[in-house]
């Protein structure tokens, strides 16, 4: 990207210093790109699951699985809550998936001839298409009545993202990452922990695999954005950013009350579950690598860390780096 390009161009422009990494992301996505079906044999008898499948339950990290009213339950009870959990995360993870391609393909349709981002938006659109299949596959055959995001979010997001995306692209792409990075960190640490049903695992390694990619490019593009922007408007995206993220890490990161209408699981320990010392450290940690990318972008300064901190999703990171003035 070169000097002359005004503020509006630089957006849009390709950015010489990150194009060898939309390459690469590129030729990654053709070499290991998978295929919902391709890749998954769905009707394998190992990989049939229900809700009453012994091999379903809660990962030991996940705050309902901590609470003393869920290990008192039998374990068919566990399995149902259990698959109902997990098929409520990833019925979300389709949810903003389809609402991430909306964004995506709108800040495509609008770049020059011969942007590198072009094609790698494409390719991008084209794996979260294949973990949308994936994770409605998935819901399908649990049987279970999931919905997914509240509706408040269902009714307005699809209205907004492509408003957002046309006028505050920096803001897009922290929607992005904030998406993806809750879900990352979940699913990389409920894979270390290497007790579920083989095909949560077989959906979870894929998805992993080819959301590094995505949270690349969203990272690079933020990294060369940021610093172009006018000072209100860096300084309103630092306050803006942990207020998305109060909204969109509690999404994966919390029981929801539809397991206390489908399963009879009680409010109170739905509550205890949210409100418990193990959850609020959850929802910080899955927030961490986007807090340091604030911070490396200069975004966190003493009124965007106070907001951070009324939202319970601020952290003393062990890189932690210094605080800069507002604005």
């Amino acid at each position: 990207m070169t000097a002359t390009l005004s503020p509006r161009s630089r957006r849009a422009a390709p950015v010489d210093r990150v194009t060898p990494l939309v390459e690469r992301l590129s030729r990654q996505s053709v070499a290991k790109g998978h295929d919902a079906y391709a890749d998954i044999d769905w009707d394998h008898p190992d990989l049939a699951i229900g809700p009453d499948d012994p091999r379903c339950d809660l990962f030991a990290c996940d705050p309902l699985a901590q609470t003393a009213w869920y290990r008192a339950q039998p374990p068919e009870v566990r399995s149902r809550i259990a698959l109902h959990r997990l098929c409520a995360a990833f019925k979300v993870g389709m949810q903003f998936e389809n609402l991430l391609q909306r964004g995506l393909l709108a800040h495509a349709f609008r770049l020059p001839n011969g942007a590198p981002e072009f094609r790698y938006l494409h390719h991008e659109v084209i794996e979260e298409s294949q973990h949308s299949l994936m994770f409605q596959e998935l819901v399908n055959r649990s049987g279970l009545p999931v919905k997914g995001m509240p509706w408040w979010l269902r009714t307005g997001a699809p209205l907004l993202v492509p408003v957002i995306q046309r006028l505050f692209p920096e803001q897009f792409f922290v929607l992005v990452l904030g998406g993806e990075d809750p879900v990352d960190h979940l699913q990389r640490r409920q894979l270390r922990e290497g007790t579920t049903h083989p095909l949560v695992e077989r959906i979870m390694r894929i998805h992993v695999a080819e959301e590094a990619r995505h949270i690349a490019f969203a990272r690079a593009y933020l990294k060369d954005l940021v610093p172009t922007l006018g000072r209100y408007r860096r300084l309103l995206l630092g306050v803006r950013t942990p207020i998305v993220l109060w909204i969109m890490a509690p999404l994966m990161v919390d029981p929801t009350n539809e397991l206390h209408r489908v399963h009879g699981v009680p409010r109170s320990v739905l509550a205890e579950a949210r409100r418990s010392p193990e959850a609020v450290q959850l929802r910080r940690d899955s927030v961490a690598k986007l807090r340091r990318l604030c911070r490396e972008l200069g975004l966190v300064n003493p009124l965007s860390r106070w907001v951070w901190k009324r939202c319970g999703l601020w952290d003393d990171d062990v890189d932690d780096a210094p605080v800069v003035a507002a604005g």
